[in-house]
């Protein structure tokens, strides 16, 4: 049976077919039908309560493109599971033809003033490939957080490939949630900070993206490049007390995501940066080795540690002058830079799935940072050198945005500026290069760049750090 077209009604949103007038068992159109049946549409009154704050729609929800106000937006208010669920639609072809009149890259903010638990916000895929079009991103302001979304990043072609060929874009559904965390996560949260010196700064957030065409779901957890979400800081907490923001694994488990504290208006705000759709919160956790108290490298190894990203060997052990395998480094960078897969297959040969290090070098290998020795070996276990490191950094350069272009005549001339410049293997000299130019290695005493030294622990926390902070994503 083919699913019909959604029907209109004034002053309400359509919910969906039931089979049942209590509307409790939603008809699914795979079903095979062998006579008459009656549905039932469920309808969620659109609402005019007044929002708090002088100036704010009727609706609770106000849309502005490149921060002219330009229509109100319809709020639709439902109950589910015990939480208030607000869903936000716009008028497409109002927002279809302001945005004809824009450049590219605007900005369309949907400002939701009203409390709720859970915002969605729907467009459909024809709205999101006119954006995509035009290169803008979706803005959503919902109590104290925020989700900025290039629409590119949403690939809505290939999202209708997902959801089947005979998909239009115009009946597929792209949804955007922000949501306080199900109670599930929170105890998870509150399971991990038993073992560690965590204090939560704010509760669990969730964010997703998912496509919906008929009965089908399509989850959209990754993206091409970094996507930032914005969360409140509550007022009166004291910002030097923030460390970073997490993703909350399904485990519980915590996990570094670059997060850097910024003031809008008067307020601080953690701003983080993911390639991943998760739930997140902010931690304040503190973290100092001891044998690094007078050591050069001292605030870097502190604040990796504070931000989960680099671990001691022991509590407070980190043996900063120590040299580091190419599974540690790795698995270092990973953790900075966020990232994470579900391993498929084997790419190194002498890599085991059964190794601590598994998962991260497959993590490192799908996003490109490392290739390996050639013929299927990585070598985890071999001390990295600080040219083998460099070249692994520039592959992350291109993943943060830090990308820089070293012409053929500047290349030998950053080069040239160091007496060992010669000792750099050539496959690794353009690597090297824009690590200099980048400011992210600055070479050894007596301008030496050592491409041939194993690289120290200390000396990594250093470049991992340079990298985030110029990236701008701490």
């Amino acid at each position: 049976i083919t699913e019909p077209a959604d029907p209109d009604r004034k002053g309400y949103s359509f919910a969906g077919w039931y089979a049942d007038r209590n509307l409790t068992d939603k008809f699914s159109f795979t079903t095979a039908i062998t006579g008459d049946i009656i549905l039932y549409a469920r309808w969620n009154k659109e609402s005019s309560y007044e929002a708090p704050g002088s100036g704010s729609p009727a609706s609770g929800v106000e849309v502005l493109v490149n921060d002219k106000a330009e229509q109100d937006g319809k709020a639709s208010v439902n109950e589910e599971g015990g939480k208030t669920v607000i869903t936000i639609t716009v008028d497409e072809k109002k927002l279809t033809q302001r945005l004809e009149q824009e450049n590219n890259d605007a900005v369309i903010t949907i400002n939701v003033t009203t409390k709720a638990d859970e915002y969605v916000t729907q467009l459909s895929g024809q709205m999101v490939k006119e954006m995509e079009n035009k290169g803008a991103a979706l803005e959503i302001k919902a109590d104290g957080a925020a989700y900025i979304l290039p629409a590119q990043q949403v690939n809505i072609d290939a999202l209708s490939e997902q959801t089947g060929n005979s998909a239009e874009l115009k009946d597929i559904k792209v949804q955007i949630r922000i949501s306080k965390s199900a109670q599930e996560k929170s105890r998870l949260l509150k399971e991990s900070l038993k073992n560690e010196r965590f204090t939560v700064v704010v509760p669990p957030v969730e964010f997703t993206v998912s496509g919906i065409y008929r009965n089908e779901i399509v989850e959209i957890n990754s993206f091409s490049s970094y996507v930032e979400r914005i969360i409140a800081i509550p007022r009166g907490y004291d910002p030097a007390k923030i460390t970073t923001g997490v993703i909350i694994e399904p485990d519980g488990t915590l996990g570094h995501v670059p997060t850097k504290v910024v003031v809008i208006d008067g307020r601080y705000y953690a701003k983080i940066n993911s390639l991943t759709n998760s739930t997140y919160s902010v931690i304040w956790h503190p973290r100092e080795f001891k044998d690094a108290a007078s050591h050069w490298a001292k605030a870097d190894i502190n604040d990796l540690g504070s931000r989960l990203i680099v671990d001691g060997t022991d509590r407070n052990t980190y043996q900063p002058d120590t040299a580091i395998t190419r599974a540690e480094f790795a698995a270092i960078l990973v953790r900075a830079l966020g990232i994470k897969t579900s391993p498929e297959r084997r790419t190194f040969t002498d890599v085991r799935v059964s190794d601590w290090y598994y998962e991260s070098i497959e993590t490192a290998a799908a996003y490109h940072l490392i290739s390996g020795y050639g013929q299927g070996q990585f070598g985890p276990l071999d001390k990295i050198t600080r040219e083998q490191a460099m070249v692994i950094i520039n592959n992350a350069m291109k993943i943060t945005g830090l990308e820089t272009d070293v012409q053929a005549e500047q290349l030998e001339e950053l080069l040239t500026a160091y007496a060992d410049s010669g000792k750099a293997s050539k496959w690794a000299r353009s690597s090297i290069a824009i690590n200099l130019q980048a400011g992210i290695v600055t070479g050894k005493p007596g301008k030496m760049i050592a491409p041939q030294d194993e690289i120290t622990r200390a000396e990594v926390a250093v470049i991992i750090r340079k990298l985030l902070q110029k990236s701008d994503l701490i």
